[in-house]
């Protein structure tokens, strides 16, 4: 992609990967410009989220974002708190956040996930206006959708590696097959 075709995704939704009673779905902050340029959720390279999701047990393999509707079979799903796409979460404001929360709340509340995992804490905590949340599960819930706030996969968040992302990720993955079902 080059620079270009990159900020002519700018602003541009992208699908999200969803059906009635996923097992996780998945919610990122907001689409990035390659996501958005490409229509592949956690498109870029050094994006570490599909890695993860096969470390941590949730796919067989370590699937491409071209792959993502294979999610489903799974009863995986991908979406995203803010839908708008930007080249950095950063561009986004509170009330981007907030509304995107509200927005998402509707959403899980008509598919009725088990669990929502939103991936990047700090935009959990503006969207659903809770100051003290941690990664792990939270005390909230949607209807009868339990919430984990897990650790943003952005290349940029080099706090996380990608064996203590996979560990996080893994015990949503305990918690979400413990709950019931296969």
């Amino acid at each position: 992609m080059t620079p270009a075709e990159l900020e002519a995704a700018r602003d541009r939704l992208v699908p999200d990967v969803v059906a009635d009673g996923l097992r996780v779905l998945f919610c990122g902050i907001n689409p990035g410009l390659m996501t958005a340029a490409t229509g592949h959720h956690f498109a870029r390279p050094g994006n570490r989220f599909w890695p993860v999701l096969h470390a941590s047990g949730f796919t067989p393999r370590r699937l491409q974002p071209s792959e993502q509707q294979e999610l489903l079979g799974y009863g995986l799903g991908i979406t995203n708190v803010v839908a708008r796409a930007s080249a950095r979460a950063d561009e986004l404001s509170d009330e981007e956040y907030r509304e995107g929360g509200r927005i998402l709340a509707e959403k899980v509340a008509r598919l009725r996930p088990r669990w929502l995992g939103v991936a990047g804490v700090t935009a959990y905590r503006v969207a659903f206006g809770d100051k003290r949340a941690k990664i792990g599960p939270q005390e909230r819930t949607i209807g009868t959708t339990r919430i984990w706030a897990l650790p943003n996969p952005s290349g940029l968040n080099a706090h996380w590696t990608l064996a203590t992302m996979a560990e996080e990720f893994g015990r949503l993955r305990t918690a979400a097959y413990a709950d019931g079902g296969g």
